[in-house]
């Protein structure tokens, strides 16, 4: 069974979802995508996991890297789950692009080709919003595309993160060489 506790945000009401141990979801209510990894059965309910991610999205829309990580499982496959453990690694404050990170994909598990759009698929399933910065991720050329809880939120997350809009120098062309896989 699962459980859910809601989150007011700044950008609008999120759903936390939890297996009872660990976060399994994270999302802005009604984006795409919503609770696609809840199991069936789910109850709504206050867990300290829920407290702790609360915390954490607390400090977050204060402008602040959290310190720490609320524990996480992830549901889904091994590729998506390997796309998230990288973009995970991108900084608080820094982006990466589709195609960076499948290179670093692609050179870390030994692929002769992963493209841009298999990475941006995988990305778009993110379950866990904003903990898996998912909103970091652009095209190659530094324009937003996609983000399943829409563009405005993407944008506006990255401009707290940075406290400002989003300039071009921002842009970080590539992950090779930073140990994030």
């Amino acid at each position: 069974m699962d459980y859910t506790y809601c989150y007011d945000s700044p950008l609008g009401t999120m759903t936390m979802a939890s297996d009872g141990d660990a976060l399994v979801g994270l999302w802005f209510n009604g984006q795409r995508f919503f609770g696609a990894t809840l199991d069936k059965r789910c109850e709504t309910r206050r867990l300290p996991i829920f407290d702790e991610t609360a915390r954490w999205l607390d400090l977050y829309f204060a402008r602040r890297a959290p310190d720490f990580n609320p524990k996480l499982t992830l549901r889904t496959t091994p590729f998506r789950r390997a796309i998230a453990e990288t973009t995970r690694a991108i900084p608080f404050g820094a982006v990466s692009s589709y195609g960076a990170i499948a290179t670093a994909y692609a050179e870390r598990y030994g692929a002769p080709r992963v493209s841009a759009q298999a990475v941006g698929a995988a990305v778009a399933r993110n379950p866990i919003a904003i903990i898996i910065p998912c909103h970091r991720v652009l095209a190659r050329d530094g324009d937003l595309k996609g983000y399943a809880a829409g563009l405005d939120r993407k944008r506006a997350l990255l401009e707290l993160e940075r406290g400002s809009a989003l300039p071009t120098s921002l842009f970080a062309p590539n992950l090779r060489g930073r140990n994030i896989l």
